[in-house]
């Protein structure tokens, strides 16, 4: 059995709560030991012919489970990694989660700074963030890119260019928050197991460290975005009048 399913994005998104959840179901097989594999978005897995082993051995499957996935969030953002996915396996379910992309931003900085590998304050790591991502060029930047991954109209065209749409679940943070039980089932029912199933209740919903997002940056970020939200809104028909300049945090929470 091949990797089936990918929870490809976004970071801070949800993935880690949806990933929780799934890993639960008695026929979804995930990664043994660890989240997050990262093998589609190393550079020197992909320098020749990728060897696939490593990748597999990471995987336990019994007899009754029938699908596997791999949760690695930054598969989204990572140019060549969709490309890489469909070579593997052109049948491959994406299941991605979006966030408020201002939010998102401060989710991450605030993810770096407890992790120390970053240590300029919110405004500063904004202002500074195209200055310091070219440091990683021609590769994306895996920190300090905390704007720029919540561009999601241009990697949601990516991926429907090369699955389809109909290999494609896009959820938003609110969907796993607010209509928790119908978002699972949700995600059952497209990963083709049985969506009666009820997950064990978590507490995944955790504050963010009791740091409140500087309002004049994150709308200053939202004014950024706007352009991007409203092709996201047109990609999925869906309302995101919440992401939009002007408009009060309406959720001060992580997954």
């Amino acid at each position: 059995m091949r990797v089936s399913f990918v929870i490809g994005g976004t970071q801070k998104g949800g993935t880690s709560a949806l990933a929780s959840f799934l890993r639960q179901h008695p026929q979804i097989c995930m990664p043994a030991d660890r989240k997050e594999l990262h093998f589609f978005d190393r550079e020197e897995e992909f320098g020749g012919k990728p060897d696939y082993r490593g990748y597999h051995n990471s995987f336990r499957p019994e007899k009754k489970q029938t699908v596997i996935g791999d949760a690695t969030p930054i598969y989204m953002y990572w140019n060549p990694a969709p490309a890489r996915i469909w070579t593997y396996n052109p049948a491959m379910k994406w299941i991605v989660i979006l966030r408020d992309p201002a939010e998102r931003a401060f989710s991450a900085w605030n993810m770096e700074t407890q992790r120390d590998r970053e240590n300029l304050s919110f405004e500063e790591a904004i202002e500074k963030e195209a200055a310091r991502c070219r440091e990683a060029l021609p590769l994306q930047h895996r920190i300090y890119s905390y704007a720029d991954r919540g561009f999601y109209a241009a990697q949601l065209r990516r991926l429907f260019n090369i699955f389809g749409r109909e290999q494609c679940l896009v959820l938003l943070n609110e969907d796993l928050r607010n209509q928790h039980q119908k978002t699972l089932r949700d995600v059952f029912k497209f990963l083709e197991v049985d969506d009666s199933f009820v997950p064990e209740a978590a507490e995944v919903f955790h504050h963010e460290a009791d740091k409140t997002p500087p309002a004049p940056t994150i709308d200053k970020l939202r004014q950024m975005f706007y352009g991007d939200v409203k092709e996201v809104e047109r990609l999925l028909q869906r309302d995101l009048t919440k992401w939009h300049p002007g408009k009060a945090q309406q959720n001060q929470q992580q997954l």
